[in-house]
């Protein structure tokens, strides 16, 4: 993410799928942030409900894991001032499904996570990609699969408009899938982005992956 949001990771920020990274866990947890996306507002909100999704899904965005997964890349990716289609993404996951960014304490270096239900990923990164623009496409990708159940390791890039010859960030997001024997979904979005430390592996970009 999917994509998906300023993602918390490393030593540098980047507006990837959560918010004010800076700003918030500086100040909460001294934590130095860096997709997946923009998150704005406290990154632990109380009172968040998990809802199963509510809305019908495009038939092709869930018949097939290349299907669900380029939905989840599309509907959070678009140009500044466009809003996203926010019941279309409810309806890819799964009840219970969960987003969950990594980010690094800058005090400590200990690597953490924050775990947010798709509604919650909705509420912080709405405002901001729908404001500034936000496009996340798929590079590479690894994929398991043993029957209903799949794990796609999905290598992305983000930019803040289409043409936008360099990125602002890359990084993989790690995706579980199941098929219920009609449709498939998204059950886990985790996701970490690349910083000078952490560079991605040859195995993870176009040339290798497979």
């Amino acid at each position: 993410m999917i994509g998906m949001i300023c993602e918390p990771h490393g030593d540098r920020a980047g507006p990837s799928r959560f918010g004010r990274w800076r700003e918030n866990m500086n100040r909460v947890f001294a934590v130095v942030p860096s997709l997946l996306l923009v998150m704005t507002g406290n990154p632990f909100p109380r009172g968040i409900q998990e809802k199963p999704a509510v809305v019908s899904a495009r038939p092709a965005d869930v018949s097939d894991p290349d299907g669900i997964i380029a939905a989840l890349y599309g509907v959070i990716s678009g140009p500044a001032g466009q809003p996203r289609d926010w019941d279309r993404f409810r309806s890819l996951f799964a009840p219970g499904a969960r987003l969950i960014p990594t980010f690094r304490n800058s005090q400590t270096g200990e690597i953490g996570t924050i775990s947010l239900d798709p509604e919650g990923y909705i509420k912080r990164s709405a405002p901001r990609l729908e404001k500034e623009g936000f496009q996340e496409k798929e590079i590479a990708r690894r994929t398991e699969r043993f029957g209903n159940i799949l794990h796609a390791f999905s290598t992305y890039e983000s930019r803040h408009a289409a043409e936008d010859v360099t990125p602002f960030s890359r990084g993989i997001n790690s995706i579980q899938l199941y098929f219920d024997g009609k449709r498939w979904w998204i059950v886990t979005v985790l996701w970490q982005s690349e910083s000078p430390e952490n560079q991605l592996p040859e195995q993870y970009l176009p040339s290798r992956a497979r």
